[in-house]
């Protein structure tokens, strides 16, 4: 750097170039390519939807609000980043959810998935991800009662019924695959607003086209060696939402190219294992959470090559001995 003339120079620290993106822009930029799908789900479910969204994002917010104060840390509600993990949650649960039942999510997504690991950067796994999971397996029942979306602003009751990707459920077109009215949890039923959001996301440089694309063919590749509808099987449950807004969380997906396309492919592997001969209908949750646990050694196995040095060792490799 150059330095005033009679002034003495001045040697910083690393890094010395700087960047005007920080962690709340780039939450921000996520918020923006959510609302489209927020927006989708209130016009389809009605005013249910929009309290599930308030109560989880308050929820996210206020937990690690309080988990600061309690700690006397810095306040880190400021970068976004549990907002963003609210409305994911949200995007993961039915309209008809209790609203307890959702603040007891968020506490599972920020307190015990995020805090206690050390905060934003640290966590083992997406929160999003871990919360649906808890829901799913504590509230079995509130997590499959939905309402029709067609129908939200009527006076229905609600049932309890499978999701397009259950066996003997009935056979949707591609065209209502597309445009969410079909029963399912918020973030089940809007592919194309989902679409719209990566769009978006690639764009302003959040995201690369790695995971998302590669998950996504994958599952359409071996839906198709296995006999299934790729395309349907592409637009039905959480796949587009895991793939785009949860899969590529910077945290818990791998740094390099290599890695995340090898990430991508085992999230689409184990999510139709999952779906095709698993007890479950939906596998992208736990595809997700699965190779989150195993980033790390993707890290490792996929590192990149310093311009101009040496391509790196893979940590399996056995030292050579000199004679």
């Amino acid at each position: 750097m150059q330095n005033e003339p009679n002034q003495p120079l001045v040697l910083l620290a690393a890094p010395q170039i700087t960047s005007p993106v920080t962690t709340q822009s780039i939450m921000r930029n996520v918020l923006i390519a959510l609302a489209p799908t927020l927006l989708a789900s209130v016009l389809l479910f009605g005013l249910p939807a929009l309290l599930v969204v308030t109560t989880a994002v308050v929820s996210c917010v206020g937990f690690e609000w309080l988990w600061c104060r309690l700690r006397k840390t810095p306040n880190t509600i400021g970068d976004l980043s549990a907002a963003v993990t609210g409305v994911l949650l949200a995007f993961n649960v039915p309209s008809t959810i209790p609203l307890y039942m959702v603040v007891i999510g968020s506490f599972v997504a920020i307190i015990l998935t995020k805090e206690l690991f050390g905060g934003i950067g640290r966590n083992f796994a997406n929160p999003a991800i871990v919360a649906r999971i808890f829901l799913a397996v504590a509230f079995p029942v509130a997590m499959t009662t939905f309402v029709p979306p067609t129908v939200a602003l009527s006076p229905v009751d609600v049932v309890s019924s499978a999701t397009p990707l259950a066996p003997g459920a009935s056979s949707l077109s591609i065209l209502e695959l597309l445009m969410g009215t079909h029963m399912g949890v918020l973030g089940e039923t809007g592919s194309i607003t989902i679409l719209i959001g990566l769009v978006y996301l690639l764009v302003t440089h959040v995201i690369t086209w790695h995971i998302p694309f590669a998950y996504v063919a994958t599952v359409a590749v071996l839906s198709a060696l296995t006999g299934h509808h790729p395309l349907s099987q592409v637009l039905s449950g959480g796949l587009l939402l895991g793939a785009v807004f949860m899969a590529t969380d910077y945290t818990t997906s791998p740094a390099t190219k290599k890695g995340k396309l090898v990430f991508a492919v085992g999230c689409g592997l184990i999510t139709c294992l999952i779906r095709f001969w698993g007890n479950l209908n939906e596998g992208v949750a736990y595809s997700i959470l699965f190779m989150n646990l195993l980033v790390p050694y993707i890290n490792m196995l996929t590192p990149n090559t310093p311009v101009g040095g040496e391509r790196p060792r893979r940590f399996f490799r056995k030292e050579k001995v000199d004679d």
